[in-house]
């Protein structure tokens, strides 16, 4: 598929398609690029930020050319739902897939680079960060409206939310990292809580994120969201610790 780009950036379509075929050999590299790989460019004063998402195994080289949409194109399409439910991420700006024979051979995402002074992990690691109930709380007023508004973000964990002061008190929140994402008509109670499980293993987060959930969605009780919340929350990480400990098992026995 050749290049899709957002009409606001229509007259620029030559320069955005130059730098992302350029990708390999130009741009700043941001991030460690475990997995997938992301790079900064200048572009008309500001920013732009592309990844360049991790080959697909042969399965899904199949797969993102006759039954699923690429990451590159799921998170293109996905903001621009984000932004259109008045939902804060980075404005996207184009995305690229290369096909062959087989299949998908690689795709890039291209959007606005947002510089904020934090994500939700810092809340987690940095019990003492400057306002930090303050933050907890409009983040999950943030939450409480993406619920609202019918999105499930299936990757609703501690880097994925971008945290920039906007003034004094007062937080805009950004998602990144948005090809794995539902869209209801609406949510049901144990979809919202679920949706909670991968922010925190703190019990007093979880405590405070409860507590002001509970002034907006009115249908269940303060102790009712605690224990929901909670429940799905330790679900998670003994299933993740279990998982760790499976791949150590595997890794000694390979070894």
């Amino acid at each position: 598929m050749p290049l899709k780009i957002n009409e606001k950036y229509k007259s620029d379509e030559n320069y955005i398609s130059q730098i992302i075929n350029d990708f390999q050999t130009s741009g700043e590299l941001f991030g460690n690029g475990d997995r997938n790989k992301i790079k900064l460019f200048d572009f008309n004063g500001k920013t732009v930020n592309i990844k360049s998402f991790k080959i697909p195994n042969i399965v899904n080289k199949i797969a993102y050319k006759y039954f699923r949409k690429s990451k590159a194109r799921r998170s293109f399409e996905y903001a621009t739902l984000l932004l259109e439910k008045g939902i804060g991420t980075p404005e996207p700006i184009a995305f690229l897939e290369n096909f062959n024979f087989i299949g998908l051979k690689d795709s890039y995402y291209a959007s606005e680079h947002l510089v904020t002074e934090l994500t939700y992990r810092e809340l987690v690691e940095i019990p003492t960060y400057p306002d930090h109930d303050t933050i907890l709380r409009q983040f999950t007023k943030f939450s409480f409206d993406l619920h609202e508004k019918g999105v499930e973000f299936l990757d609703h964990s501690p880097g994925n939310t971008l945290i920039k002061k906007a003034a004094e008190n007062k937080y805009d929140f950004f998602l990144v990292d948005l090809n794995r994402m539902n869209f209801h008509d609406a949510m049901s109670f144990e979809q919202r809580m679920d949706n909670f499980r991968r922010l925190t293993p703190k019990k007093e987060m979880i405590a405070v994120m409860s507590n002001e959930y509970a002034k907006y969605y009115t249908d269940k009780t303060e102790s009712e969201i605690f224990e929901k919340m909670w429940q799905a929350t330790t679900h998670f990480q003994e299933e993740f610790a279990r998982k760790k400990r499976l791949k150590k098992k595997l890794k000694f026995w390979k070894s």
